[in-house]
Formats: C-alpha cells, structure tokens, sequence
C-alpha cells in the first residue's frame, strides 16, 4: 500500500491555517500524514499548530524559500510515496483525498493529478487557479477547464470527467515522489507562480502524465499571499513564464515563439500604461531584463530537459488564447 503525506506549506499564514487545516484534519483519512511545512514563519503559527493540531507534524525550515523551494526542501526531508501538496488556504470537504491516491494507483505514469478546484468564496464557481485541469495555448498563455483568462465558469457538472491535461494546479495536486527525483521537482529560481506548469511539462516531456480527478473537489480562497494585480505578482508571472517557454519548447518552436512573446507582453505594458497602472508595466520591464540576465543559468536547464525529452506533451491548444478571448469565445467548452 503507498504511503501518502499531505503537505500545507506555510510562511506567516497563521489565519489560513486555523480557519481550512480543521478541514484538512476533520476529512483526510487516518491512513494518510499531515505535515505543514513552515517556511521560517515570524508569526506563532508553529506554536499554534503544536498546541491545537497536535496529530499535525509540523517540519521547519529556517527561512522563508518561496512556494518553489520550500516544497522541494520539504519533499526532500519526508518520506512518502505520495504527496498531496496543498495551499494553505484550500477546505477540503469529505472523500477529496482518496479519488486522487486511486487515480495515482491505477497508472503509474500518471505523475500528478489534481481535483475540481472550486472558489471558496463563490462556491458555485470554479476558481481560478486551477479550475478542472490546467493547458496552455502555443504563445505559453494558462488556461482551464472552467477558466479562460479572467473569465471564470459556473460549475455546471460540464467537466465532470477525468481527463489528461498538461499541469496540475499548485493548489492542491498529488504526485509521486519520482516526479520530484526524476524530473528535479520545482525550479526554486521560479519562487513562486508557474512553478507547477514548468514542472508538469518537464514531467510530461520525460514521459510522465498529468490529468484531473473531479471526484474529488476543493474549495480554494486564491490570492492568500500575493493578490490579482500585485506588482511582485505580475512580475514572478511574466519571468517566469518566460523561463518556461525557454526551457521547455522545441527548437523549432523556440526561434518563433518567444519573439511574439516578447511583442504580445509589449502590448500587455502598453495597455497597463494606458490605465495608469505604471507600477506594473514596471514589473512587465523588469520581467523581460531578468529574464535577459538568467540566461546563462537557463542555458543548462533547458539542455537537459531537452536532452532528456522522450515524449510530446497532452494539452497544448494550437491557436491564440488571446485571439480566441477576443473574438467573444471565453468558455473552454469544447476547445480541446
């Protein structure tokens, strides 16, 4: 029988966690560990968590490595065949863990799998990151099962299917310990924000598969940390998508997509200038020249994924997100 853990990072998230681990605790089976993982925390939340959650393991790193490292630290000290990294901010109601341990257990190249993630706060809807299953257009642009750009679908019972996507979202996804050894788990210069796609196309590439379960369901809060808007948000996001063209994308498809990128994100800065939002076309300009500058480190990454590449990946729409969203078609439906 595998081993599972579920694993809640935490950093000065002391309200999060008494208001969703009593969830957490009330509806993971007894067979399966609980352990936040604390990312140097200043606030009590260690010293809350040992006096009212008592059957939760608490591990501490010393200092705060963002989202992308402080889950490959706390990986590397546990000992599961499973995990089910979840935010701290997701409520998890009966019978959510045990569809994605059996999804895990009935293919093993399923590397990582995720639930529905609905909206904690607009129950009805899915939420956005992550909804039913995570793709990207050919330009690198996320999209979801239930969410395309901002616009975020009703749970209708539409999606109700297991199916085969390209990433998992960071929410909450349960994966196996091989897709962290195998693959190098998170990309810790990423910090945070589009660490779980890098890591679900580098699992794809080397043979892995990555799907959603919607018989299991969470309820995620979204923008605990970083709010929609936030400078330092937009800022990891356009880095770091940047990043992950670049170390994922053929060749072939390299020269010419990262070239209209670098013309669509222009657009993208022209647009916030125009609504006097100046603080984040600088967060757009410092994306692009640090993207510019680990160039030297991205060089090696992207020679080994590339070398060890021995799969096409699930889940890459062949048109413009963009043009699509546009043009009035802003339900996924029945686009892949």
């Amino acid at each position: 029988m595998s081993r599972t853990l579920v694993v809640v990072l935490n950093w000065n998230g002391r309200q999060h966690l008494r208001t969703f681990l009593p969830s957490v605790v009330r509806h993971t089976p007894p067979s399966v560990g609980i352990v936040v993982a604390d990312n140097g925390s200043t606030d009590d939340s260690v010293a809350m968590l040992q006096r009212d959650f008592p059957s939760v393991e608490v591990l501490r790193l010393d200092r705060n490595y963002g989202f992308a490292e402080g889950y490959d630290r706390a990986v590397a000290r546990l000992e599961a065949d499973y995990f089910i990294l979840l935010n701290s901010d997701v409520e998890t109601p009966s019978g959510w863990c045990e569809p994605l341990i059996a999804a895990l257990d009935a293919d093993p190249r399923l590397g990582a799998v995720q639930p529905k993630v609905k909206a904690w706060s607009r129950p009805g809807y899915f939420e956005y990151a992550g909804a039913c299953g995570g793709f990207l257009d050919r330009f690198g642009y996320p999209f979801c099962r239930g969410r395309i750009l901002g616009e975020v679908e009703r749970d209708e019972g539409q999606y109700d299917t297991f199916r085969h996507c390209l990433w998992a979202s960071g929410a909450c996804m349960a994966c196996r310990r091989e897709l962290f050894t195998e693959v190098g788990g998170f990309d810790a210069a990423f910090f945070a924000h589009m660490e779980e796609i890098d890591l679900c196309w580098r699992a794809q590439l080397a043979g892995y598969r990555i799907a959603v379960e919607p018989a299991s369901v969470v309820y995620h809060l979204g923008g605990g940390t970083l709010p929609m808007g936030s400078p330092r948000k937009t800022y990891l996001n356009y880095r770091n998508n940047l990043a992950m063209l670049y170390k994922n994308l053929p060749a072939a498809q390299l020269w010419w997509v990262l070239p209209v990128r670098m013309v669509l994100d222009g657009l993208s800065a022209a647009a916030y200038l125009a609504a006097g939002r100046r603080a984040l076309v600088r967060s757009v300009w410092q994306a692009h020249r640090d993207f510019y500058r680990q160039l030297p480190l991205l060089r090696p990454k992207r020679e080994a994924v590339q070398r060890t590449a021995v799969a096409t990946p699930e889940g890459i729409y062949g048109g413009s997100l963009l043009w699509r969203y546009a043009t009035g078609r802003r339900r996924f439906g029945r686009m892949m």
